[in-house]
């Protein structure tokens, strides 16, 4: 089994094999309405950074499109991303399941196999984004190393471009981690920033508000 997402995809498309795309958002919205994230006991969906809808609405309200790029898996953002971002299904990027086509009951069908078809992290967003979205992005928002390629791909294009980086070092209000961290490690992208110009937030010393 291969680490880090793909590993974590392997083990849910085992568990979740068989179900239509459909079937499996509603069971990933079922689960949101009553899991509890174990630090703050609030749902997870409560738990939504406050500057980043402020970004949200701001690019909106001036005629920007707004676009979920992430490692996770598709279908699980799909389910939540509307109601908590304002982002629709089909402007979300991520991970994805192989799928096949059949017939039941008269009516054309697709399921889910547990095989896993694209891990949209690391050199996989840029072929994400190209995939999907079609043009390369004006601006991009990272917090790992896992958004590297997509930093790059993003601020090397032609025109005023913009690359930021949040980083999560407030451990009284959120969580401090970095470069030690085996999940969302900053390092590698950290250490590029000053080169090519990408902006670093510090979520302890710029956020006044870190939740919604």
């Amino acid at each position: 089994m291969g680490g880090g997402n793909e590993g974590l995809m392997r083990l849910a498309g085992a568990a979740m094999a068989g179900n239509s795309p459909e079937e499996f958002q509603a069971i990933a919205a079922e689960w949101l309405k009553t899991a509890r994230h174990p630090k703050w006991s609030r749902p997870y969906t409560a738990l939504v950074y406050q500057p980043m809808l402020e970004v949200l609405r701001f690019l909106r309200a001036t005629g920007f499109g707004t676009f979920i790029v992430s490692g996770g898996g598709v279908e699980f953002v799909r389910a939540f991303a509307e109601d908590t971002y304002g982002i629709p299904p089909h402007q979300v990027v991520g991970s994805s399941f192989a799928l096949t086509v059949g017939e039941e009951a008269g009516q054309l069908q697709l399921r889910r196999e547990p095989r896993v078809d694209f891990i949209d992290d690391g050199p996989g967003k840029p072929i994400g984004i190209a995939r999907q979205i079609g043009s390369r992005p004006i601006a991009a928002f990272g917090n790992s190393d896992g958004d590297f390629e997509m930093l790059r791909y993003t601020t090397e294009g032609a025109g005023r471009r913009l690359g930021m980086i949040i980083r999560h070092d407030d451990a009284e209000r959120e969580f401090a981690y970095d470069r030690e961290s085996h999940i969302g490690r900053l390092a590698r992208a950290l250490d590029a920033a000053p080169a090519r110009g990408w902006q670093v937030v510090s979520m302890r010393d710029d956020w006044a508000r870190v939740f919604n």
